[in-house]
């Protein structure tokens, strides 16, 4: 019987090493895993590298992981948010690698990881500092920068209810990276509002198949 349910926060997060590639999902605080993130802390994992959309707002979330010294390398398009002084801290204290990434670009180098993708170039950050050491291309008299697909050890994700499948349903723009994040990781975990009988949810509401789920978890 398939049953990815797992019981507390604790469970779900269990086995992530020191050194994983994380993908948290969020748009902000919209649509970001906060419980299991921050069970990243008590699991007591080092050396993470975040790929996430922003470097944290605040103390909770990402910024939580890096204000316990539990982040290596943030990858993302915003470290920049309305109060980033915990990553801003960290990083002119040269404690904290930054990767920044267009956020078009990292959502298709993720979408890319997922569909076995070599890469693919695009016309975004050509002729940046961005595009520093990458290969380039002309196509058709325009440049184009070839950027590699960006895959995770572990998703954490947020959804507004799973059933014990795994199938997620998102609350409107809380799906954000969610659904392309879920499909790049080795392993990805779910916390969701609410866990549902089998055939309660809409298949056409469906955003992320269970396929592509391995554990959830209330929260």
């Amino acid at each position: 019987m398939i049953d990815k349910r797992v019981k507390t926060i604790a469970a779900a997060v269990a086995g992530i090493k020191s050194g994983a590639t994380v993908l948290c999902a969020g748009f902000g605080s919209v649509g970001e895993p906060i419980e299991l993130i921050e069970a990243l802390i008590v699991l007591g994992v080092k050396d993470l590298t975040i790929v996430n959309n922003n470097a944290g707002t605040g103390e909770t979330g990402v910024a939580a992981l890096i204000k316990a010294g539990c982040v290596r390398k943030v990858v993302c398009s915003y470290p920049r948010t309305t109060d980033p002084h915990v990553f801003e801290a960290a990083y002119k204290a040269a404690k904290i690698e930054l990767e920044l990434v267009p956020q078009g670009t990292l959502s298709e180098r993720m979408r890319a990881a997922a569909a076995g993708l070599g890469g693919f170039f695009t016309r975004t950050s050509a002729g940046t500092k961005i595009a520093a050491g990458k290969e380039t291309r002309e196509i058709d008299g325009k440049l184009y920068v070839l950027e590699k697909p960006l895959s995770g050890d572990v998703a954490l994700l947020k959804a507004l209810k799973a059933d014990r499948w795994g199938n997620l349903v998102y609350s409107k723009s809380a799906r954000n990276f969610n659904p392309v994040m879920a499909s790049a990781a080795a392993l990805t975990i779910a916390q969701v509002g609410e866990i549902v009988e089998l055939g309660a949810l809409d298949p056409e509401a469906v955003v992320t198949p269970g396929i592509f789920v391995d554990r959830v978890v209330v929260a």
